[in-house]
C-alpha cells in the first residue's frame, strides 16, 4: 500500500491502544500499551514506540521495544501486563516513563536518554519516607499515570480510576480512594504533595456539569494557550472527554466530548447500555477508550483507540483531526483519513481503514458475548500476532474486514474529488449478492458477488461526486463476504 496519512495510522498488524502522543524535538512519538492480536488479556505485549517526522506524518518508524514487563523487579516472572503509560522529559533533560502493571498497586518509573529508549527501571513513585504510592494505608489505586512537567518546573502526576456506577463506588470505597492529582519532586519519583481529588465521580457529580460524563479512567494532561486540559475516559467508556482549568491541580470545568469510538454524540446525546443489543445509533463496535490530543503547527489531533477481533484485547490506535477554537474543542468524528484532510480520490486502499463498521441492526459493546454472534462483522487477521522485529524480517499479517452479511456496512471518510471511473474490490466468501457503494449517500457503484473462498477481484463502474466524499459499502445477499481492499481507478 502507498504510505499515506490514514487511520488507523500504524500497520494493520500493530495493536497499540491508550496512545499518548508527544512531540520531542522534530518528531512525533506515540507511547501506549501493547495489545496482542487475539490476546488473552489487555496489553499482553511489551511496550514499543513508533515515531514520525513532523514534516511527514505518514512516515511512521518502528523504534523497537522500549521497556519489558519483566524489567519491573516485582514482575520478574512476567505474570503481570504493562498497562497504559506516559512519558515526560524531566528537568535534567532525560525521559521518564511512568507505568502500572495489571492490577498492581504501584506506579513504576523508568528512564532513558532519548524518547525512543530503551528505558531502564528506576524505581516506584513514593513519599519521602519510602512509602510506595498505592501500598500505604488508605492510599489511592494508582492507575493510568499521566505526567506534566510545567513551564515553571513543577511536575504534576495524575492517576486513578473512578467508579462506573454507585454499586462499584460502594465496593471500591473499602479498598481505595478515587483521587487523581499529586505533585512530584524534581527527581520525578518522590511525592511533593499527597494525592487529591481532581474531578467528580458518580457519587458526587450532581450540580457540577460532569453529570453522565464523570471520570472513569485514562488520565491524560495537556496545556494549550496557558490553560490546562485534563483528558479522560468517562463512565460511558467509549468516549474521551475534556475538562479545563486555569491551574493544573484543580478547578476543572467540564468541557465536552473529544471523540467516541462508536461515533456517538455527534448528532445527539445517546446513552448506550452494555446489554448486548445491537443499536443503529452505534456506528462502530464500542469498548473502552484512552488517548490524548497533540498540536502540530496550527492543527490539533486527537488520538484514541478502537476494538477489533470481536473483543477488547486487540485494540488499535486511531487518530482524527479536531477543531479547537476560543479555548474549546468540538467533538471529532472518526475518519479513515486520520491526520489528513482527505485521502486521494484514486488509489489502492486497505479495507481495514473503515471508520465505521456495523451490522444491519447496528453495532454494540465489544465486551459482550453477543458480539461473537455470526451476524456481526469485525476487523481481524488470519495469522498470529506479528512483532515489529518480525515485520522487519518480512513476516506479514494482513488485516481485513470479516463477515459482512446482508445489510452490514463499512464506511470510509473522506476522499478528495477525482475522476475515478472504476471500483475494484478484493474479497472472498461463500456469498451471492451485491456490494452496493454510496458516495456521499448517493449510489456510486453496484458490484456483483459470487461464491469464491479465495481472495479474488470483483469490479464495477464508479461514479463519484465532484467534491470531497465518503464511501459506504453495503453487502446485500446470501452468505457473507470478507473485504481485504478496494481500488479507485
Amino acid at each position: 500500500m502507498t504510505e499515506r496519512m490514514q487511520s488507523p495510522y500504524l500497520p494493520g498488524w500493530e495493536y497499540i491502544p491508550d496512545g499518548e502522543p508527544h512531540v520531542f524535538g522534530d518528531r512525533l512519538y506515540i507511547f501506549g500499551s501493547h495489545d496482542r492480536f487475539n490476546g488473552p488479556a489487555f496489553c499482553a505485549n511489551d511496550y514499543v514506540t513508533w515515531s514520525a517526522p513532523l514534516t511527514d506524518l505518514s512516515a511512521w518508524r518502528y523504534e523497537g521495544v522500549i521497556f519489558r514487563a519483566v524489567q519491573d523487579p516485582a514482575n520478574a516472572d512476567g505474570k503481570y501486563q504493562l498497562w497504559a503509560p506516559d512519558v515526560a522529559q524531566g528537568p535534567d533533560g532525560r525521559f521518564y516513563l511512568y507505568y502500572c502493571l495489571s492490577n498492581r498497586p504501584w506506579i513504576g518509573v523508568a528512564c532513558a536518554d532519548n524518547p525512543a529508549g530503551p528505558y531502564d527501571f528506576l524505581g516506584y513513585v513514593q513519599d519521602a519516607a519510602g512509602g510506595v504510592l498505592g501500598q500505604r494505608q488508605d492510599d489511592m489505586w494508582p492507575f493510568d499515570p499521566a505526567v506534566l512537567v510545567d513551564d515553571d518546573g513543577r511536575i504534576h502526576l495524575y492517576a486513578g480510576q473512578g467508579p462506573l456506577n454507585e454499586k462499584m463506588a460502594k465496593q471500591r470505597a473499602k479498598t481505595h480512594k478515587f483521587t487523581n492529582h499529586m505533585e512530584l519532586e524534581p527527581d520525578m519519583m518522590t511525592l511533593k504533595t499527597q494525592p487529591e481529588p481532581l474531578l467528580p465521580n458518580v457519587t458526587n457529580s450532581a450540580g457540577t456539569g460532569f453529570e453522565t460524563h464523570e471520570f472513569f479512567e485514562a488520565s491524560s494532561i495537556r496545556k494549550f494557550d496557558g490553560k490546562y486540559y485534563f483528558i479522560y475516559s468517562s463512565v460511558r467508556m467509549h468516549e474521551l472527554c475534556w475538562a479545563v482549568s486555569d491551574r493544573p491541580d484543580g478547578g476543572f470545568a467540564y468541557g465536552g466530548t473529544l471523540i467516541s469510538n462508536g461515533d456517538l454524540g455527534l448528532g445527539k446525546d445517546v446513552i448506550i447500555g452494555m446489554n448486548g443489543k445491537a443499536n443503529p445509533e452505534i456506528k462502530n463496535y464500542i469498548g473502552n477508550n484512552h488517548g490524548s490530543v497533540v498540536k502540530i503547527g496550527d492543527q490539533y489531533y486527537v488520538f484514541y483507540h478502537r476494538q477489533t477481533n470481536r473483543h477488547m484485547f486487540s485494540r488499535q490506535g486511531c487518530v482524527a483531526r479536531i477543531r479547537f477554537e476560543n479555548g474549546a474543542f468540538t467533538q471529532a468524528e472518526m475518519t479513515s483519513c486520520g491526520m489528513a484532510e482527505a485521502l486521494p480520490g484514486k488509489g489502492l486502499f486497505e479495507a481495514r481503514i473503515a471508520c465505521q463498521l456495523y451490522s444491519k441492526k447496528g453495532a454494540l459493546f465489544s465486551a459482550h458475548p453477543m458480539v461473537q454472534n455470526r451476524n456481526h462483522p469485525a476487523f481481524t487477521q488470519d495469522t498470529p500476532d506479528v512483532s515489529g522485529e518480525e515485520a522487519r524480517e518480512g513476516k506479514v499479517a494482513y488485516q481485513y474486514v470479516q463477515n459482512l452479511r446482508n445489510g452490514a456496512a463499512a464506511v470510509y471518510k473522506y476522499f478528495e474529488p477525482a475522476d475515478a471511473k472504476k471500483l475494484t474490490l478484493t474479497l472472498r466468501g461463500k456469498a451471492s449478492g451485491l456490494v452496493t457503494v454510496y458516495a456521499n449517500n448517493q449510489l456510486a457503484a453496484v458490484i456483483p458477488v459470487s461464491p469464491e473462498e479465495s481472495w479474488h477481484k470483483a469490479a464495477g463502474t464508479f461514479e463519484g461526486p465532484g467534491e470531497k466524499f465518503s464511501l459506504k459499502f453495503v453487502y446485500e445477499g446470501k452468505g457473507a463476504i470478507d473485504l481485504l481492499s478496494f481500488e479507485l481507478s
